[in-house]
């Protein structure tokens, strides 16, 4: 059996090299092709170019590389059609894996594909299910909503389950190993994630200090504590320059990567409480038991398209997962320094309700349970042998 795997971007790879070591445990021998990074690379994959061709965002990246990425797009398909394999498994980078199952499906309609990771038509763009669905039989979900969409649509849909459920905590070492290498005693830590991306930190940095003044002005005895990126590490000692208190920088650069990973863990486990940009670091501060205030803000023209194109009310996932509005959320033109300390302060008070949410959020996401890249795995095997893979479901 063969299986051909295309990710673009980091989070992919790490999807990717689950799903293949589950794949080797469920169907030993089996041949993989592609294209991949690290992770998938460790499982056996030989990737027929550097992946990181492929991790570009926005389009000030995307327009100079707008020839070489679609040469690399008809380069794939014709090796996908060539090598004839039982499965095309597309990983995430819809841009650029759907355009490639495009040209697969043209040329050989027989062949079964798979999409791991739904498109978020729940939150906007629903018409991007039934586009899919010309190019894709199965769709590997990571939310346990998600599959009545892609249903609707015409796929096969499986909840596999959220690859935060498999994500190490921190242990109670590891905690005590923090504080002490950061001087942090016994003071409460707040953590503060102002993104990823330099964009993110410029436009969330000063108003994230300002809301600080205002929650330190009551609890002076707080630890400010923010992790930083790799890409974006420089600015972000920039920018907390001005922030008030003690704050500590999480800075990976030039430590070694499973101590920095060790102290992430241990700071998320270890705050009371944090202010975080929207994305899927919510969930790793829920896998944490991290009580948290969202706050986010987009440039003009994003904010108003966005906005009016949204189909929901709420972006964080701990709020939609279990249908409740328990993180605060501060976003577009409420991006505001008042009210990001506001919402802090109501969730230092009480952090109960939020606490609750949380936890069900991961046993909605399959905590507990077989481990994602198993499950996915499984779905796919069973696609391929002609069995109902589970539609929905946890």
């Amino acid at each position: 059996m063969k299986a051909f795997l295309i990710a673009g971007e980091a989070s992919g790879d790490a999807l990717g090299g689950a799903l293949m070591a589950g794949l080797r445990e469920l169907a030993p021998g089996i041949a993989f092709d592609g294209v991949g990074g690290p992770l998938m690379q460790a499982q056996g994959l030989v990737s027929r170019f550097p992946m990181d061709e492929l991790s570009l965002m926005g389009l000030a990246e995307v327009l100079p590389k707008y020839f070489h990425l679609k040469r690399r797009i008809r380069e794939t398909a014709d090796a996908v059609i060539a090598t004839k394999p039982d499965v095309l498994i597309t990983i995430d980078s819809p841009d650029f894996c759907l355009r490639v199952a495009r040209l697969v499906k043209e040329a050989r309609p027989d062949l079964r594909t798979v999409h791991y990771v739904a498109p978020s038509v729940w939150a906007w763009r629903p018409g991007r299910a039934a586009k899919m669905a010309k190019m894709i039989d199965h769709v590997l979900a990571l939310l346990p909503f998600e599959p009545p969409y892609m249903e609707a649509a015409g796929m096969e849909c499986t909840f596999v389950g959220h690859p935060v459920v498999a994500q190490p905590q921190a242990t109670e070492a590891e905690i005590a190993a923090f504080r002490t290498a950061h001087d942090l005693g016994e003071a409460p830590v707040l953590l503060v994630l102002p993104g990823s991306r330099r964009g993110e930190v410029g436009r969330v940095g000063q108003i994230f200090g300002t809301a600080l003044k205002q929650v330190l002005a009551d609890r002076p005895d707080l630890r400010v504590v923010v992790p930083a990126a790799p890409g974006v590490a420089q600015l972000v000692q920039e920018t907390v320059a001005d922030w008030p208190g003690q704050v500590l920088v999480l800075d990976p650069r030039g430590t070694d990567a499973d101590l920095a990973a060790s102290h992430k863990r241990a700071a998320f486990a270890t705050a009371v409480a944090a202010i975080a940009t929207s994305g899927t670091v919510s969930l790793e501060l829920a896998a944490a038991g991290t009580p948290m205030v969202v706050a986010y803000d987009f440039n003009w023209l994003s904010r108003k398209l966005i906005w009016r194109m949204a189909l929901i009310d709420t972006v964080t996932l701990v709020n939609l997962v279990t249908d409740t509005r328990t993180v605060p959320e501060c976003l577009g033109e409420d991006c505001r320094p008042e009210l990001i300390a506001a919402g802090l302060k109501t969730v230092l008070a009480d952090p109960t309700a939020q606490l609750d949410a949380m936890a069900l959020t991961m046993k909605r996401l399959g905590q507990g349970g077989e481990a994602p890249g198993l499950r996915a795995a499984r779905a796919i095997l069973s696609g391929l042998s002609g069995a109902n893979p589970a539609h929905g479901g946890a």
